[in-house]
């Protein structure tokens, strides 16, 4: 009877023990593997989202990830800190490894977007002279000028100055009103990658009139030759021409009366000789009284 109480406590040793002896064979199994795995990855920074290019990196948009060993890419990084407070030279996909041939420790932000011997301007303009809002980088504009009145002729004209021009940045911009304390979001200013020569046309055209975008497909790069549309064409007339120009008034003639005329003094008058002839001879002399 005695023996028949024992056999299942023994039954339960068993199980125990073969339990225990799978959970330790599944440990080792698994120390196993992660033994092999790492000998066999490395740590690689990746970007967590897509970055644009000139972008200043932080530890949100970075995360690190496990290479196979033979496919870790040259110049890789394996630490965060490493990466972090760098700017991107290229845009960078989501899960992109982080080279260093694709980051930059000088400079930072927009600037890193401006190519050699091009200039970033910027220009504010309402929604509507925008195209309500809808350009954004990368896109490409034509720039338009109105100016009110001109030296020529004292009606408004528009021109445009710049043609297929990239646009780096756009944003919204928030200005107070008058007397309230209310923000007017109605205006956006637009960073454009222009040359030299054509910042200083853009700064001309804002100081001396308003400026409007019109958007371009982004596979038209053509130039097109556009005449200057002023309010008379515009409204079905005849073309102001342009005003003559005045030519420099004709030089008065000055005439001058004699007393005016200042006198030039007179020229010594040659003495007079006397011919004498005498005996055949021709002698000249001077008479008596012309000699001193």
């Amino acid at each position: 009877m005695a023996q028949n109480r024992g056999g299942p406590f023994l039954i339960l040793a068993i199980l125990l023990g073969l339990e225990a002896a799978a959970v330790v064979f599944l440990y080792l199994n698994q120390q196993s593997a992660a033994n092999v795995t790492t000998r066999q990855t490395r740590p690689v920074v990746v970007a967590a989202t897509d970055q644009p290019f000139g972008t200043k990196l932080d530890r949100n948009m970075l995360k690190v990830v496990n290479y196979p060993k033979d496919s870790v890419p040259a110049n890789a990084y394996s630490s965060l800190d490493s990466v972090v407070g760098q700017t991107t030279k290229i845009f960078l996909a989501s899960k992109e490894p982080v080279l260093a041939s694709k980051l930059s420790t000088i400079g930072g932000g927009l600037s890193m977007m401006v190519r050699r011997d091009m200039r970033a301007s910027s220009v504010t303009v309402n929604l509507v002279s925008s195209v309500s809002g809808f350009v954004v980088p990368g896109d490409k504009v034509d720039v338009l000028v109105t100016i009110d009145q001109t030296a020529q002729q004292q009606i408004a004209t528009t021109k445009t100055i710049l043609q297929n021009i990239e646009v780096l940045a756009a944003g919204v911009k928030t200005e107070q009103r008058d007397q309230e304390n209310k923000p007017n979001t109605d205006l956006q200013t637009i960073t454009l990658l222009v040359d030299p020569t054509a910042a200083e046309r853009m700064a001309l055209a804002m100081h001396e009139g308003k400026i409007h975008l019109t958007l371009r497909n982004p596979e038209d790069s053509d130039s097109s030759s556009v005449k200057p549309l002023d309010t008379r064409e515009l409204l079905g007339g005849v073309p102001v021409a342009s005003a003559p120009r005045r030519s420099a008034p004709a030089r008065e003639k000055i005439v001058y009366r004699d007393r005016d005329v200042p006198v030039q003094p007179a020229a010594p008058a040659e003495p007079y000789k006397v011919t004498v002839i005498k005996k055949g001879k021709d002698q000249t002399t001077q008479p008596a009284s012309d000699k001193k």
